[in-house]
């Protein structure tokens, strides 16, 4: 099975969907000029353990990075991915980071 991201603007949020176009999970954001803040993920649970998060957050992360938005991840699934991500760390405001 085939997980596909892309963006639906008009909903604010990134979906991941299967080959069947099954709604495997959504990240919610809201865009202010160059600033967007991810909200929050959520993952059906029958595809829970598929790396659909993971999914989700590279493909958002990277669609921010290419349009040079700075990134506030209210999201805690997605601050803890960027944690183990530091490549990303020039597109995320640093006041959001956590302090460990």
């Amino acid at each position: 099975m085939t997980i596909t991201v892309g963006e639906v603007p008009e909903k604010g949020r990134f979906e991941a969907r299967d080959d069947d176009g099954e709604l495997a999970g959504v990240l919610t954001y809201q865009v202010t000029g160059p600033i967007i803040v991810y909200t929050h993920t959520e993952i059906d649970s029958r595809f829970e353990g598929r790396d659909v998060a993971s999914l989700l957050a590279r493909a958002a992360m990277d669609d921010a990075r290419g349009r040079n938005r700075t990134v506030v991840p209210m999201c805690p699934l997605l601050g803890e991915w960027l944690e183990k991500h530091p490549e990303y760390d020039k597109s995320v405001a640093r006041s959001t980071r956590r302090i460990k």
